[in-house]
């Protein structure tokens, strides 16, 4: 069975990196697994499709898909199937990630579709806009990730602290039930200490853990932050 999801959840993104791929997938996922055990906080991580079925053998945290397609059982060569990711011991993928953007309709039937295989959808949008016009769609979680922002180093909590704090009250004025999640250039312990004040209830983080001097320390000093 996938490894529970709790808030607040650190998700990592693996993307495509070199850091991150094959044998260096499964060790940052071995340093996300340690950090879990030492914090208790939820760390999730996201490794290209190729890398999830290895890692889910290896390690006892919740493993994301990084994009699932709308489809069902049938003639879609090519596409991502949710119920293949749920079946390999996904607990939950992205949807429309601003390196994979999906158009509206198709964001609500790869919610949907996602919904049905049993995955947590978290769903990526660049502005408060977009997050309101995602929420009617009742996903389990909204990313706000500026893209101009996006492996900068700046993080959206203090650049444009306004855009976190508007993206909570716009979603949660639609649907509660919620979680709004902090990404794009986010570095440090005081980056998720100034997201989590914000109202938010995680962070989507990448290169700031994937392309670390040391990501065992920077996940730590993440984790850290989310307990202070």
């Amino acid at each position: 069975m996938p490894s529970k999801i709790s808030y607040p959840l650190i998700l990592v993104n693996l993307k495509t990196y070199s850091e991150s791929m094959g044998a260096k997938a499964m060790e940052l996922a071995k340093i996300a697994e340690k950090v879990h055990a030492e914090t208790s906080v939820c760390i999730a991580v996201a490794p290209q499709t190729v890398d999830i079925p290895p890692l889910i053998k290896a390690i006892d945290i919740p493993v994301f898909a990084q994009h699932v397609d709308p489809v069902g059982h049938g003639k879609y060569t090519g596409h991502i199937l949710p119920e293949a990711m749920a079946e390999a011991g996904c607990a939950g993928t992205l949807i429309s990630h601003s390196e994979r953007r999906l158009e509206l309709e198709t964001i609500k039937a790869t919610i949907d579709r996602a919904r049905e295989a049993g995955l947590t959808q978290v769903v990526c949008v660049d502005t408060i806009a977009r997050g309101r016009r995602v929420a009617p769609f009742s996903p389990d979680a909204i990313a706000i990730e500026p893209p101009e922002l996006i492996g900068t180093g700046t993080p959206v909590s203090k650049a444009k602290p306004e855009i976190v704090s508007g993206s909570v009250a716009e979603v949660h004025e639609v649907d509660q039930k919620i979680k709004v999640l902090c990404g794009a250039g986010i570095t440090s312990g005081e980056d998720v200490t100034a997201a989590l004040s914000l109202g938010a209830e995680g962070i989507l983080v990448a290169s700031g853990v994937v392309k670390a001097e040391n990501p065992y320390d920077k996940l730590l000093e993440l984790a850290e932050a989310t307990k202070a």
